[in-house]
């Protein structure tokens, strides 16, 4: 079983700046493509960090005297609110995926380190696009039918050796149900495993059919 790659679900329309970005040439850029974050990137594309709307918003820090004439105590500017170009704005390292990864890795990196999106990078390092969460999300939206389809040819009998009619797969809105009867308990907890892994699932029940009466 596999799921669907970075490749398959990122944008590979990009913005992207260099170090030497001015401040205002970056704001126009996030309001021009209505994005909140644009990767900073070397002579080679490589990123090297990601301005956001956050860290524009460091210059609107609302003193205006001179850090050093604030009163004992006084919260100072951050550094960030003196910036002027990207190289000084900027968030760095960037975090990034590979076009590689799967999404349910790129998931668990994201919600790690606490970030909306990830910035996609080939074997060499450059970027080629941008994967977002909202781009994880489309896995969930994907139509049951498909579900179904890949738990039937690919589990059942791919993954498991079983006949596509020794359980009666049903799926809604992503949840699964099976039922039916296969040649072990081992194999019952597996297919559920199994079905758990599919792009698309939400939950599965599994329920085993009795035995007939003698």
């Amino acid at each position: 079983m596999s799921h669907q790659k970075v490749r398959d679900v990122m944008s590979d329309a990009v913005v992207r700046i260099q170090s030497g970005t001015p401040f205002k040439e970056i704001a126009h850029l996030l309001l021009e493509y209505d994005i909140t974050a644009v990767p900073v990137v070397d002579a080679e594309d490589r990123p090297v960090g990601v301005v956001s709307e956050a860290d524009l918003l460091h210059k609107m820090w609302g003193r205006v005297e001179d850090d050093a004439d604030e009163a004992p105590g006084a919260a100072r500017r951050p550094a960030k609110a003196w910036a002027t170009d990207a190289a000084g704005l900027m968030t760095s390292p960037a975090v990034c995926a590979s076009e590689d990864w799967d999404v349910v890795e790129a998931a668990r990196v994201m919600a790690q380190q606490g970030i909306k999106r990830l910035l996609v990078v080939d074997g060499e390092g450059r970027l080629i696009g941008v994967v977002s969460r909202s781009d994880l999300l489309r896995v969930f939206v994907r139509k049951d039918q498909a579900i179904r389809t890949e738990i039937v040819e690919d589990v059942l009998v791919k993954e498991l050796g079983e006949s596509p009619s020794a359980v009666h797969v049903d799926v809604a809105h992503g949840h699964v149900v099976l039922s039916g009867r296969l040649s072990s308990e081992a194999t019952a907890r597996e297919l559920e495993k199994l079905c758990r892994d599919v792009d698309g699932v939400v939950d599965v029940e599994f329920r085993p059919v009795p035995d007939a009466a003698p």
